[in-house]
């Protein structure tokens, strides 16, 4: 697939840093391996998007890199390529990589690996996904057998490191992916103690969406003279995003919820606590809409099969929670919905991230009742959003138009998951089906 890069990078070099190496216009310009080169052309990468452009030649070069920019930027590869090529070579030793990323979630993990995998191979290099609630017996006998690039969250890492089943001290690049998201996970003091057991002369390279306080203190403290690159963070700036508040009555979210989630199409839902997304998730499928729950007390297995039939189109709704949807990446979704208002600027824009990636088109559309509309007037003006402000009603005209809702079926619809386990080791019976499919009144003819 021909891919084209989007537009609007901002590189400058933060104060007192050296200057950055020149943009390219092409891979071919890069000091890549001809196996990665190839690899890309395999892939259908055609031309580095801007952040890629930017950084690699520096990243390439050896220099530390800060990357700042929303999610769906490229950030991938812009250090994938760098990190793969600069530890090509003799194989690591037992327990020992040569490169390692950090992320924040599991998800995440496994769409960095997946992302890198091809180039990894192209060069020989062995790659290994390091996150909890998969074997650790697995993980372990990677490691010691010897890998030499660790995708990690940092907890799972850290029990790895306090058992000595990995040790740091060889690694020469370090990534920290989607940096500010794992400090507002709280995983700064794994991060540190991790980061302290890497080498001080490595190679550091830093994405985040936002950079505040945690972040700035993580890159005053690890990172060496960086040079500094820059995409737009606010996803209020994105000229393919648009945003939508609308105001609905509490008695009739439910209803309206359920329509939007049964358009032609697939759609992220986004609430605030787990129980909210497993009762969503039954209520749907009760009223006859295919819907699959992604959060943190669901088992990875589940997680990810989840995520995996969301992104092929098997499930059409994604019902989430904000911390396990962070940095994952789905092709042409054109639609997120926040069904519970975000609680400040920087998730809404993480949510939002979702959508309008790469270029292409999206909204953001946030369902608000009555009590909500001031706090959700604040976070809109703090994310930098103008949004498009309207009154609606299940069945109306305006609803269907911003959203592409529809009448569901009313036919209940059973999930294909396997329950959960329960508390005590039994099935658990999934999440609740609603007592009654919602009600939604046909749409008024105009």
């Amino acid at each position: 697939m021909n891919r084209t890069p989007p537009t609007g990078l901002l590189s400058a070099p933060g104060e007192g840093a050296a200057p950055a190496l020149p943009a390219v216009e092409a891979f071919a310009e890069l000091d890549l391996p001809d196996r990665l080169l190839a690899a890309l052309a395999a892939q259908g990468v055609t031309a580095p998007f801007p952040i890629q452009a930017a950084t690699l030649p520096s990243a390439l070069a050896g220099r530390d890199v800060l990357g700042r920019g929303r999610t769906g930027s490229g950030k991938t590869l812009a250090f994938g390529l760098a990190l793969v090529a600069r530890t090509a070579g003799p194989r690591a030793q037992p327990r020992r990589p040569r490169g390692l990323v950090l992320v924040p979630t599991r998800e995440l993990a496994q769409q960095v690996t997946d992302a890198l995998a091809p180039y990894a191979r192209a060069v020989g290099s062995r790659l290994t996904t390091v996150v909890g609630g998969a074997p650790l017996s697995r993980q372990t006998y990677a490691l010691r057998k010897g890998t030499d690039l660790v995708v990690a969250t940092p907890g799972r890492l850290m029990d790895l490191v306090v058992r000595g089943d990995c040790l740091l001290d060889r690694v020469a690049v370090t990534v920290l992916d989607e940096a500010d998201q794992m400090t507002d996970m709280g995983f700064t003091p794994q991060i540190t103690e991790l980061l302290d057991q890497v080498p001080a002369g490595g190679q550091r390279l830093l994405f985040s969406a936002t950079l505040d306080r945690t972040v700035d203190r993580l890159v005053d403290r690890y990172l060496s003279d960086p040079v500094v690159h820059s995409v737009d963070p606010a996803a209020g700036a994105v000229a393919t995003m648009e945003h939508h508040v609308l105001h609905v009555h509490a008695d009739d979210k439910q209803a309206a919820t359920a329509a939007i989630a049964a358009r032609t199409g697939r759609v992220i839902m986004f609430l605030g606590t787990k129980d909210a997304v497993d009762r969503l998730t039954g209520e749907l499928l009760a009223c006859g809409v295919l819907a699959a729950a992604l959060h943190g007390g669901r088992p990875q297995g589940q997680r990810t099969r989840a995520l995996a039939r969301f992104r092929s189109g098997q499930v059409p709704v994604l019902v989430a929670t904000s911390i396990a949807a962070r940095g994952i990446h789905v092709d042409g979704l054109d639609l997120v919905v926040n069904v519970d208002p975000p609680t400040d600027a920087k998730e809404y824009l993480h949510r939002s991230g979702r959508t309008a990636r790469a270029g292409n088109p999206g909204s953001v559309v946030t369902l608000v009742t009555p009590n909500q509309r001031r706090s959700a007037a604040r976070v809109m003006s703090e994310a930098g959003v103008q949004p498009r402000i309207t009154r609606v009603r299940p069945g109306e005209a305006e609803l269907n138009r911003i959203t592409g809702a529809r009448t569901p079926s009313g036919v209940p619809v059973l999930a294909t998951e396997p329950p959960d386990p329960g508390r005590h080791g039994r099935p658990s019976r999934g999440p609740r089906p609603a007592a009654a499919p919602p009600h939604v009144p046909p749409a008024r003819a105009s």
